[in-house]
């Protein structure tokens, strides 16, 4: 930065001093704090040209329509490949993402972007679109790199703003995305086979995007440096392990299945997953922002409000499951879905906050694997044709009751919470007793002299 001459003071600097410091223009920004500016908005903008593939949200009816898979191929053949692959690169990537310092793993992830669209243009076998599930575990896998890259460019003392900036452009783009196509299928009535080369044009301008991105010199466990782990909040760390939790791009959301069974999808029909995912991401948004501005005291009150929200979200599955009306399962699929990233927050910050800012990065990507492969034992138990084989409603029975079980655990370790903070929360009866003793200690004494 310039330092300003410093000039002799006048006999009165005490009352010339204010005046003169009122009219002084701010310092000019060295060419380093322009630099990483210039690179957090490129990122930011980078997250955002990702996440415009408007077909996306018409996958499930584009292959059940214009491919002709049949409902047992894309739920019990299809999916589940998706949960598969996921769990089996996310260690993997997670290690190679800091080892390579990020942008080789986001070309991979634009690479697989590419393989996914290509596939679904001109796949016509079950084969081809397992490849495809395969390149989407990767991408989802991927998406650490993306969140962990922008803390590569800050000082500590701007990650979670900087975290912030991310997760907007990322939660725009998602939403820009599903408005597009949800307006070109409706107003435009554009077929799902030219949304599918929309998006392939949309991630193949993402390839080029990540050319254009600078390699981080440090990063967080291979390329250490001092200020990645020093002044840094346990909060702000998990955020570069844990990477963004929205998840809002999911395309293997189980409810679009559903949404089929209950209203039959094709081409030259209304349908409206485009607005749905719209609105789901909106609200999670809001509801994830919102969790972090709620005041109140998370010892003693976070098991019960994760129970009591994790109930209400064991009746939308079930409400989603029985109803035949689309436009109701629509709402509750959006209400499941804001739920949860409010509750996502609240996870995060409790956990965070028992840890040591050096173990939360390990932990939370460990959590996150673990997490991974309780989701494939539930896909090959449920979905897998190897295992029960479901359909899609007896699949959301089993996931009704395994909500309905997270729930009544967590109402009641919050009772067990509450009748303890209660207990010691009482005065002890012992100390009236006590004072009353020592009151008629000195006519006792009396007594006894």
């Amino acid at each position: 930065m310039t330092v300003p001459r410093r000039e002799p003071l006048p006999q009165h600097s005490a009352v010339a001093m204010p005046q003169r410091d009122e009219g002084k223009k701010p310092p000019v920004e060295t060419a380093p704090e322009q630099r990483w500016k210039l690179q957090v908005f490129y990122l930011c903008f980078y997250g955002f040209m990702t996440q415009i593939r408007p077909g996306e949200s018409f996958i499930t009816p584009y292959l059940l329509g214009s491919k002709n898979f049949t409902r047992v191929e894309v739920t019990n053949e299809i999916t589940p490949v998706l949960t598969y692959s996921y769990m089996v690169v996310l260690v993997p990537i997670f290690l190679l993402t800091d080892y390579l310092r990020y942008k080789p793993v986001l070309v991979l992830q634009s690479l697989s972007h590419i393989s996914i669209w290509l596939l679904l243009v001109l796949g016509t076998s079950v084969l081809a679109m397992q490849l495809m599930e395969f390149f989407y575990g990767i991408t989802m896998a991927a998406r650490i790199a993306y969140s962990s890259y922008i803390f590569s460019l800050v000082a500590p003392s701007r990650y979670q703003r900087m975290a912030s900036y991310s997760r907007s452009s990322v939660l725009l783009g998602v939403f820009t995305s599903s408005v597009l196509g949800q307006l070109c299928v409706t107003l435009g009535s554009v077929r799902f086979l030219t949304l599918n080369y929309i998006s392939l044009g949309f991630v193949t301008f993402g390839l080029l995007l990540t050319l254009f991105l600078e390699r981080p010199k440090r990063s967080l466990f291979f390329n250490r440096a001092e200020v990645a782990c020093n002044g840094a909040s346990p909060t702000e760390l998990d955020k570069m392990a844990g990477g963004d939790k929205m998840d809002s791009g999911d395309k293997a959301d189980g409810g679009k299945i559903l949404w089929n069974d209950i209203y039959p999808a094709r081409d030259n029909q209304r349908v409206y997953n485009g607005g749905v995912d719209a609105a789901s991401t909106l609200l999670g948004a809001i509801a994830s922002f919102a969790a972090g501005y709620l005041k109140i005291r998370w010892a003693l009150w976070s098991a019960l409000v994760i129970g009591v929200v994790t109930a209400i979200q064991a009746g939308l599955l079930l409400l989603m499951n029985t109803t035949g009306n689309i436009w109701l399962c629509y709402m509750a699929y959006v209400l499941f879905r804001g739920s949860y990233q409010f509750l996502v927050p609240i996870a995060i910050f409790q956990i965070a906050t028992s840890l040591s800012k050096e173990l939360c990065a390990l932990v939370f990507g460990v959590n996150t694997f673990f997490g991974t492969v309780l989701k494939t034992v539930i896909t090959i138990i449920v979905a897998d044709k190897r295992g029960l084989g479901l359909s899609v409603h007896p699949q959301f029975y089993v996931y009704f009751g395994y909500f309905s079980l997270l729930a009544l655990v967590y109402l009641l370790m919050a009772t067990v919470v509450v009748i303890r903070h209660s207990r010691h929360a009482q005065p002890p009866e012992l100390i009236p007793i006590e004072g009353q003793v020592q009151e008629k200690s000195p006519e006792a004494a009396t007594v006894q002299a």
